[in-house]
């Protein structure tokens, strides 16, 4: 997983707070190598979190943005991060990531920040691909799966923290398995939310966005929502299921997990193994062929129980539970959790770590989706990340807000640039 140059200096690090598109403070790093070639990247930052992911480092001043500031972890890129890299001979990204681990000097990157390292770890790979004069999916180091575009898995729906609604389940997406190319993906995600709007505002309900761009109506029932969508993949002219435009879900089960163990959904109280079965009655009557976070992250014998009854009919997703962290889903993979693992960069802290994790994940056989954050900005790393790594699947919100289109775009563009990229899940 080595990308080299022969050698490369750090020349200039420097730092900015900017905006999220939640309103939150975030960073936004510069990087220059000795030779003048430059790179920026901005840090994405989450709203529902698992609580083994790296640390965020927030001022906690509450007389600036209510304690969500970052100048921190500015500072801690523009001193102690720039003072430790800059002029120092490097032969890889993998040797500056560990140079940052090291210096950081605890399990979770919680003294400099994890959105301080990433950002650091992002830029620099993005100029040392423009350094040897490649696009960033065409450098980014592979683990055994050759580059591919992936499907497109678009949020059309928002409940649970990305939205102010009684819906308890965070997110409802579609997925164009059936489609032939990148460009009629996107297209069928775009005519299906579409479609998706009207039906709703036939129906008096709300047309607002949630924080990831999808709809955030009045309604407080999963299966309402998926009959909904259903009719709204119809309405747009495809067929329902994993020949057209299938469903996946993103219940974000963490956050709805009670003190004692228990689920509430729309008032209802549910065990674990009733939110198995519920899950398998969905499955038999609804176009749904992946689900992420199905079961809090604490539930580790639900989660086993999950998996050994759904795991064979449908992508069973670990994110809160597994935290793009190696060790973790290591872990998970020798206790039969889950068969597939959500990817998110600011999780773990770096891409070198990332790109760890989805090997793991590879040579285990569980298949990985490449995921945005609910704060996010125009940066567009994760699509290349996405098609470097061949790991088929990608979802970074709907098709609307600039944000999200961003991503989706960066993803056309690269298919128009290289036609011989295959298409579709791996």
């Amino acid at each position: 997983m080595r990308k080299d140059l022969m050698s490369f200096t750090i020349a200039h690090l420097s730092a900015l707070e900017i905006l999220d598109s939640r309103s939150r403070p975030t960073l936004q790093v510069a990087l220059e190598l000795k030779g003048g070639v430059a790179a920026i990247a901005g840090v994405p930052s989450g709203a529902s979190t698992g609580t083994r992911e790296a640390v965020e480092l927030r001022d906690g001043d509450q007389a600036r943005y209510s304690g969500q500031g970052v100048l921190g972890a500015v500072n801690n890129v523009k001193g102690e991060i720039a003072e430790h890299l800059i002029g120092r001979d490097f032969t890889s990204l993998a040797e500056v990531d560990a140079a940052m681990k090291e210096l950081d000097g605890t399990e979770n990157k919680a003294r400099l920040g994890a959105n301080a390292i990433v950002g650091v770890s992002m830029a620099l790979a993005r100029a040392l691909a423009a350094a040897e004069g490649k696009p960033l999916y065409a450098w980014l180091p592979g683990f055994g799966q050759s580059p591919r575009l992936p499907v497109p898995c678009f949020n059309v729906l928002n409940g649970g923290a990305h939205a102010p609604n009684p819906l308890d389940f965070q997110e409802f997406m579609v997925c164009p398995l059936g489609a032939p190319s990148m460009a009629e993906a996107v297209r069928a995600g775009a005519e299906v939310y579409a479609a998706l709007k009207k039906r709703l505002a036939a129906d008096g309900h709300s047309t607002g966005l949630g924080d990831e761009g999808g709809f955030a109506p009045n309604l407080a029932e999963p299966e309402e929502v998926l009959t909904m969508i259903v009719a709204a993949i119809t309405d747009a002219g495809y067929t329902p299921g994993t020949d057209g435009v299938a469903i996946a879900l993103d219940p974000a089960a963490s956050e709805f997990r009670q003190s004692d163990g228990t689920y509430r959904v729309n008032g209802q109280s549910l065990s674990s193994d009733d939110m198995i079965e519920r899950y398998a009655a969905m499955v038999e009557a609804y176009p749904i062929w992946s689900i992420e976070d199905g079961l809090g992250e604490d539930d580790h014998d639900g989660w086993q129980r999950l998996t050994a009854r759904l795991g064979e009919r449908l992508q069973l997703m670990g994110d809160d539970n597994f935290c793009t962290n190696p060790a973790i889903i290591s872990a998970a993979i020798a206790d039969g959790i889950a068969n597939s693992s959500l990817i998110k960069l600011n999780q773990i802290g770096t891409v070198t770590e990332t790109l760890e994790a989805m090997a793991i994940c590879h040579r285990a056989g569980y298949t990985q989706m490449v995921s945005h954050r609910s704060g996010e900005t125009p940066d567009t790393f994760i699509a290349d990340l996405a098609v470097a790594s061949g790991c088929g699947q990608l979802k970074t919100g709907a098709p609307a807000r600039g944000e999200r289109v961003a991503k989706y775009n960066r993803l056309m563009e690269i298919a128009a640039s290289s036609p011989d990229l295959p298409f579709g899940r791996s």
